[in-house]
């Protein structure tokens, strides 16, 4: 119970196109040079950041959610990353998390991005989710959510210890998304772990990856950009406890509610 491992899999995703990018991604899990129990994919890994749901949404029984289903069991991981999801009239930037027994919860992407127009055609949710692995707590939300600091932040002691987005952030707003990653950690005393992707989409839109993993103090332990990359690495539980009874920072916060709309 006092360790973690995850492994980041910043990828350069085929526009569009998800046999390809379910087949390269199975064999970078596949492959891995070291046991793992999470594996995290970026935002809507098996498309990109692609506004055309009506074409290429899938329900939570369609192939994608079968894929992440037969992986996380086979490899015996827990599999996350988002993915368009049709629901009635409905489509949403969904993140699966997938368990190893083939069961899963799912969020909702909160906050959409307008400028691009997802607004115009996803639906946002509202319930935030935070799993449980071995004691340890994990929020997960998904790229633009990582603005709006009031959606992560602890609302109670040690309400989560790690805090996970996945992300297709673009180059040209690069340190607005390596800042704010820095600032969810230390704000929240917990670990942070952001995973981007990288290269061209089918906009033309650069994404330089900076997929980070930040300490409870905002240390950086692992950062990559420009350039596809597999990282693993172990969390310390006993590092996490150190530091917030160190610095019990959480007691003088303000305390708040957050309302769905």
């Amino acid at each position: 119970m006092s360790t973690l491992k995850l492994t980041l899999i910043q990828a350069h995703l085929h526009w569009e196109d998800k046999g390809a990018n379910l087949a390269f991604l199975e064999q970078k899990i596949v492959n891995l040079e070291a046991p793992t129990e999470i594996v995290i994919l970026p935002e809507m890994f098996n498309t990109g950041f692609s506004m055309q749901p009506e074409l290429h949404a899938e329900t939570m029984e369609g192939p994608s959610v079968q894929w992440m289903r037969r992986i996380a069991m086979a490899e015996k991981i827990i599999l996350t990353g988002s993915l368009m999801i049709q629901e009635g009239d409905h489509y949403y930037n969904r993140l699966i998390w997938m368990l190893p027994n083939g069961e899963y919860g799912h969020y909702d992407k909160r906050h959409l991005f307008a400028f691009a127009g997802e607004d115009q055609h996803y639906t946002a949710g509202n319930k935030r989710l935070i799993a449980s692995v071995k004691g340890w707590k994990i929020n997960l939300q998904i790229c633009y959510d990582l603005r709006f600091p009031v959606w992560a932040r602890q609302a109670s002691n040690n309400e989560y210890d790690v805090l996970i987005y996945v992300a297709n952030w673009p180059e040209k707003r690069s340190h607005a998304w390596k800042t704010l990653l820095i600032a969810r950690a230390i704000e929240n005393q917990a670990f942070v772990v952001g995973v981007n992707r990288v290269g061209l989409d089918g906009n033309n839109i650069a994404h330089s990856g900076n997929s980070m993993v930040i300490g409870p103090i905002g240390e950086v332990l692992f950062h990559s950009a420009d350039q596809e990359s597999v990282f693993q690495i172990t969390l310390n539980r006993e590092e996490l406890e150190t530091i917030r009874t160190q610095f019990p920072f959480w007691k003088d916060a303000d305390f708040f509610t957050i309302q769905s709309s």
